[in-house]
């Protein structure tokens, strides 16, 4: 585990780059690999999946990941083994399913002690889909005494009492899904994100955009709509998918998945340029 930079590091240069990766995906040694090499392309976040049998937000790409992160024996315990044994100067925020967090321990105490071993661990913050803002307060007082941030998502169709409570109980950033349906590549940027992003503009609170974003080209345009950072899951599992079906060597899924996210994050800094939303130079 070496020196980490904060959520808030990340959006203070100009867009961040927030990759995903399920934890364990295909085995523990090769994921491993696979995040550190997404470090070294230029992530300022790593969003790790700590897999789940259930995961109802996922499409099918994502769910193959953690199907495959199961059978190579991933569990909670073992994902906190995991961020320990990660060399990553990228903050890192793990996304899993709250029946996992709230059973870790002797599932007496809520949310806590899952919480407190993420925390001791270096994990910054957490993305739980299932879990229902007006439910959230448990896990917001847990992240609260523990010093973690508590992510939630925003989709196009959130709007009236539910985004105030969301946003009420959001900290670090907000995952703005940028289309209605399940996680997955697309070869189309949504045009439901520049109104959603519009609706959220009051907030002062980073947004980054999430759901369908693929090459470059789709970070620069979502980057110039007025995000403040991207979301990047199912372009970058389905290069781990295919060289784990195709038996490449880990070294070379590793350099592909470095190739991609220095892609994104060119990408997102030409949207940063085009929407003016490049940071001014520190003086002297």
């Amino acid at each position: 585990m070496s020196d980490r930079s904060t959520i808030a590091d990340a959006f203070a240069d100009g867009p961040a780059f927030i990759p995903y990766l399920a934890a364990g995906d295909p085995s523990y040694e090769a994921s491993l690999e696979y995040v550190e090499a997404l470090d070294r392309g230029g992530a300022d976040i790593i969003e790790l999946g700590l897999p789940f049998s259930e995961p109802i937000a996922e499409g099918p790409t994502i769910q193959e990941a953690i199907v495959r992160a199961l059978e190579g024996g991933m569990t909670p315990e073992r994902f906190f083994e995991f961020v320990e044994d990660l060399e990553v100067e990228a903050s890192l925020v793990c996304m899993t399913y709250y029946n996992l967090i709230y059973q870790y321990g002797t599932g007496e105490e809520g949310p806590r002690p899952f919480v407190e071993r993420a925390a001791a661990v270096g994990i910054e913050g957490f993305v739980v889909p299932d879990l229902p803002a007006e439910e959230a307060d448990p896990l917001r007082a847990a992240c609260d005494e523990f010093g973690l941030d508590l992510i939630f998502i925003v989709a196009p169709t959130t709007r009236g009492e539910r985004l105030e409570r969301m946003m009420d109980r959001v900290s670090g950033y907000v995952y703005v899904q940028a289309r209605l349906g399940t996680t997955g590549a697309r070869d189309d940027v949504s045009d439901q994100t520049g109104a959603t992003l519009e609706r959220l503009a009051g907030y002062d609170v980073p947004k980054a955009v999430g759901f369908g974003i693929k090459t470059g080209d789709h970070a620069e345009r979502i980057v110039a709509a007025g995000a403040d950072g991207i979301i990047v899951g199912s372009a970058l599992i389905d290069i781990v998918a295919d060289g784990h079906a195709s038996g490449a060597a880990v070294e070379e899924t590793a350099a592909a998945l470095e190739t991609r996210a220095r892609e994104l994050v060119d990408g997102a800094a030409r949207g940063a340029a085009a929407d003016g939303n490049v940071p001014e130079p520190e003086q002297p």
